[in-house]
């Protein structure tokens, strides 16, 4: 979905008409966020007296037809995937007025608000988040991605706000396959562009069809946001960054991830960059190769800190 899709969608959503009401033995008790694929909430399920999270879509947008398609998709998606790091789906529907995904309830914050939050720590010296830090968050996430492809599903929307970590268990979590899609799957011929524009690996930006690698790219443009806590865009217009991924995907930052991070060495420089690779053929040809690195990597740099 274009971002001008997103937009309107948001415009056309009301979240406090929903506060409050009941279907079921859900209540619906706050907003979380919402977005191109309706919005999530805090309900209490009454029968468990336990807090979860339900995902809503209104049957009177214009976009239900293909909108309740990908709904139900996704909590059928989710449901076969059973994976510590990915969040289950307890139950889906519709009343009257809406179709609902019933899913656990992550307490804490997503990986977007984790990099501000940081960013914004009165003292310089912690702003950056460390290595060690960023790879215990990433690792479990690209170990749930590398499930997913394994069961045969593309994500397509791998980016800071889709990665929700539980403060509490201190655990990442893989979040939001609205718009995943299952290998070989035709279902996507449509003129708009799906996914995050940021994000999206630059065959995606072009309209081509895609496979796990475009997954491996978003995937670590996040690792490199997350450990230099801005992305060193070349070019700030969203017109400007998808007209770069097409026609000139390497040439989309200002610097290296080296150059971008003092936490980075020439080691990570390189696993990210590959990663991140303009040409889907130079990547990681999948998940588990990434992975392997990283893992590689963690424990070279542990067994170094340790002598």
């Amino acid at each position: 979905m274009s971002d001008n899709d997103q937009k309107n969608t948001q415009d056309r959503l009301n979240p406090s008409e929903f506060i409050g009401r009941e279907f079921g033995n859900i209540t619906l008790i706050s907003l979380i966020g919402q977005g191109a694929m309706g919005a999530v909430f805090i309900g209490f399920q009454k029968s468990l007296k336990r807090k979860v999270a339900v995902k809503i879509y209104p049957k009177a947008l214009p976009e239900s037809s293909t909108m309740r398609l990908r709904f139900r998709d996704e909590a059928e998606i989710v449901a076969v995937l059973n994976h510590p790091n990915i969040i289950p789906v307890f139950d889906m529907g519709e009343t009257d007025d809406f179709l609902y995904i019933i899913m656990q309830l992550i307490e804490g914050e997503d990986l977007r608000l984790f990099i501000q939050r940081h960013l914004l720590n009165p003292l310089p010296s912690r702003r950056a988040i460390s290595v060690t830090e960023a790879l215990g968050i990433m690792i479990p996430v690209l170990e749930a991605l590398s499930y997913a492809h394994g069961e045969g599903v593309i994500h397509r929307d791998i980016k800071p706000a889709n990665i929700l970590i539980n403060s509490k268990l201190n655990r990442s979590y893989l979040a939001d396959f609205g718009i995943a899609s299952t290998e070989h799957s035709d279902e996507d011929n449509y003129d708009s562009i799906l996914g995050t524009p940021l994000y999206i690996a630059p065959e995606q930006a072009s309209g081509k069809t895609i496979d796990k690698r475009a997954d491996i790219y978003s995937a670590g443009l996040v690792l490199f946001e997350l450990l230099a806590g801005r992305l060193p865009l070349k070019y700030k217009k969203l017109d400007e960054v998808i007209r770069t991924k097409i026609y000139d995907p390497d040439g989309l930052f200002s610097c290296s991830p080296k150059e971008a991070s003092d936490t980075i060495d020439t080691a990570l420089d390189n696993i990210i960059l590959k990663a991140i690779a303009g040409d889907r053929e130079k990547r990681f040809s999948n998940c588990d190769a990434l992975l392997d690195n990283l893992k590689d990597y963690s424990k070279k740099m542990t067994a170094d800190e340790n002598k």
